[in-house]
C-alpha cells in the first residue's frame, strides 16, 4: 500500500481528529473513519475504524482525553518506518483513554511496517498507559525512551483500571526505540506491545509479537492479567516485568529460535524492581503458568551475550510453575545476589513443577554474582534443591526437573513452522500442578506443563504467523 493518498482524505483525517472530547464514562457516539487513511497526530475523541480495512500510521499517534479507539476484525495498520527514532511511529494510548482490539482467530488486527522490505525496528509499538499502581514516587511514572510529560505519565492507585480490550492481534517489527547492543537500562524502553500501569480490568487474550528490534511484551508496573501470548524472534527480552507489576499470566510463548545480534542479554523472560534494587512497593512480581521459554538450537559461544531463559534481577520476587525452559546455552533460570535469597527461603518466590534445560547441563540454574556483570556461573546449591521431592516440599523451589532435549517431548520444537504441543506419552502432560493461594483466581485448570497440551491453540494460521 502506498503512503499517499488523496488530499480529500487527509481533510476527513482532520475533520475527524478535531472534534470535541468525549469523555470515557459519558454515552460515546464513535465518528467511523474512512478507510484507507493516514493516521497521524492526536486523536481526541472516540473513533473507530472500518473493519477488514487497511491504515497508514505515520509518527507517534496519541489517543488523549478519555477517547476510545477501536479497531475492528480485520483491520491492517501499516506503520511507516523511519530512520531516525524520533520520528519512528507509536500508537499511545493515554491514562484514561480506551484502546478496543476486536481481533478474531480468522480475522485478527494486525499491525507491521509499511517498509516493501520490512526489517526489526522500522516503528516503535503499541502502548497502552493506566492507572494501576507502580512504584514509582506517587505510584506514578514515565514511559522509557520518551520525552516526559503529561501525556507520557502512567500508573496511580486503581488497580481495578480499565484500559480496553486487546484480542486476536499480531504485532511485527517494532522496537524501533532499542540502541545497537542495549544492555541494562532502568526500565527498557517501550516497544511491542507495553503495557504501563494497566489495571486487572484490562483484557489481554491471543497477542503475537514478532521480529521486534527490542523486547516483545512489557509489563511496567499495573496489575493486568493476560492469556494466549506469544513472542517469537525478537531482538531482546521476550516478556519483560518491571517497576511492581504484580498481574499473572498463563498460556504464554517465549520463542528465540535465533540468538540477538542486537542485545547483549536478550532473555525469554527478565525483571526488575527498579535500577537500584530497592524496596520500592509494590514489589515486581509476576505470577506465571504454563509458559514454554525456547532459546535458539544451536549452541551460543558468544560470551558477550549472556542470554537466559529466566533472569530474575534487582530484588524481583516471583511465581513460575508448570513451565520449560530449553535451549538457552548459558543457563536456563539465572538469579543475582538479590534475587538469590528471596528463593531460596521462601521469602515471596516460588518455582515449582517446570522442567528446566540447559545446553550445558550443569547451567540450568546459574548465578550472577552481581556488579561485573559477566561473571555468570553455574549454582549447583539451587540446582540440589530445586529437584528434591517428599523432603523438600515446603521449598519454594522444588520438583522441578532438569532434562535433555529429548526429554522435553515437543512435536515441532525447531521445525520451520513451530508445533509446541506435546507428544502422546509425553511426562509434560499430566505433570502439572495449580495449587497454592496465587493460583485461586484467574487461571485455567490444565493438566500439562506449558503452554499447548495436545490441543495447538498456537497452530500456524490467520492470527499465528511463524514466518
Amino acid at each position: 500500500m502506498k503512503n499517499t493518498f488523496k488530499s480529500v482524505l487527509i481533510a476527513n483525517l482532520v475533520l475527524v481528529l478535531g472534534f470535541t472530547s468525549c469523555k470515557k464514562d459519558s454515552p460515546v457516539d464513535p465518528v467511523t473513519a474512512p478507510e484507507n487513511l493516514v493516521l497521524s497526530g492526536e486523536i481526541k475523541t472516540s473513533l473507530s475504524l472500518k473493519e477488514n480495512s487497511t491504515y497508514t500510521l505515520k509518527g507517534r499517534v496519541t489517543v488523549l482525553n478519555n477517547s476510545v479507539l477501536t479497531i475492528p476484525a480485520g483491520t491492517q495498520v501499516l506503520v511507516e518506518s523511519a530512520a531516525s527514532a524520533s520520528e519512528k511511529g507509536a500508537l499511545i494510548i493515554t491514562k484514561g483513554s480506551t484502546i478496543n482490539i476486536n481481533g478474531t482467530k480468522d480475522k485478527p488486527v494486525v499491525f507491521t511496517s509499511a517498509a516493501s522490505v520490512k526489517a526489526p525496528g522500522d516503528w516503535i509499538g503499541i502502548i497502552v498507559m493506566g492507572k494501576a499502581k507502580t512504584n514509582g514516587t506517587g505510584g506514578m511514572l514515565n514511559l522509557a525512551g520518551h520525552t516526559a510529560n503529561t501525556n507520557t505519565q502512567f500508573g496511580g492507585t486503581e488497580d481495578t483500571d480499565n484500559s480496553g480490550s486487546i484480542k486476536f492481534l499480531r504485532i511485527e517489527y517494532a522496537g524501533g526505540l532499542n540502541p545497537a547492543q542495549e544492555e541494562e537500562w532502568e526500565v527498557d524502553m517501550t516497544s511491542g506491545l507495553s503495557l504501563n500501569g494497566v489495571g486487572s480490568g484490562t483484557t489481554i487474550e491471543n497477542v503475537m509479537v514478532k521480529h521486534s528490534r527490542d523486547d516483545a511484551f512489557q509489563f511496567v508496573g499495573g496489575k493486568v492479567n493476560a492469556k494466549y501470548l506469544i513472542a517469537y524472534d525478537n531482538g531482546d527480552d521476550n516478556f519483560d516485568f518491571d517497576r511492581g507489576y504484580t498481574g499473572k499470566l498463563q498460556f504464554v510463548i517465549s520463542y528465540n529460535p535465533n540468538a540477538s545480534t542486537v542485545a547483549i542479554r536478550a532473555h525469554g523472560m527478565e525483571s526488575l524492581n527498579d535500577k537500584d534494587a530497592t524496596e520500592a512497593m509494590p514489589y515486581t512480581r509476576p505470577i506465571i503458568s504454563n509458559m514454554p521459554i525456547i532459546g535458539p538450537q544451536v549452541t551460543d559461544t558468544d560470551v558477550t551475550r549472556l542470554s537466559q531463559g529466566i533472569y530474575i534481577r534487582k530484588n524481583t520476587r516471583f511465581n513460575v510453575q508448570n513451565s520449560i525452559i530449553a535451549g538457552y546455552s548459558n543457563g536456563g533460570l539465572m538469579l543475582c545476589p538479590k534475587t538469590r535469597p528471596l528463593l531460596v527461603n521462601n521469602q515471596g518466590s516460588e518455582f515449582k513443577f517446570n522442567l528446566v534445560n540447559a545446553d550445558t547441563q550443569t547451567r540450568s540454574f546459574t548465578y550472577d554474582n552481581g556488579p561485573s556483570g559477566i561473571v555468570i556461573v553455574p549454582d549447583p546449591e539451587v540446582a540440589s534443591i530445586a529437584i528434591q521431592q517428599a523432603a523438600f516440599q515446603t521449598q519454594s523451589l522444588n520438583r522441578n526437573k532438569v532434562v535433555s532435549n529429548t526429554e522435553l517431548q515437543l512435536k515441532g520444537l525447531y521445525a520451520s513452522t513451530p508445533d509446541l504441543s506435546l507428544v502422546a506419552g509425553s511426562q509434560a502432560l499430566t505433570a502439572a500442578n495449580l495449587s497454592g493461594s496465587d493460583f485461586t483466581t484467574f487461571f485455567t485448570a490444565a493438566s500439562h506443563i506449558g503452554a499447548v497440551g495436545t490441543d495447538n491453540w498456537a497452530a500456524a494460521g490467520a492470527w499465528v504467523n511463524w514466518q
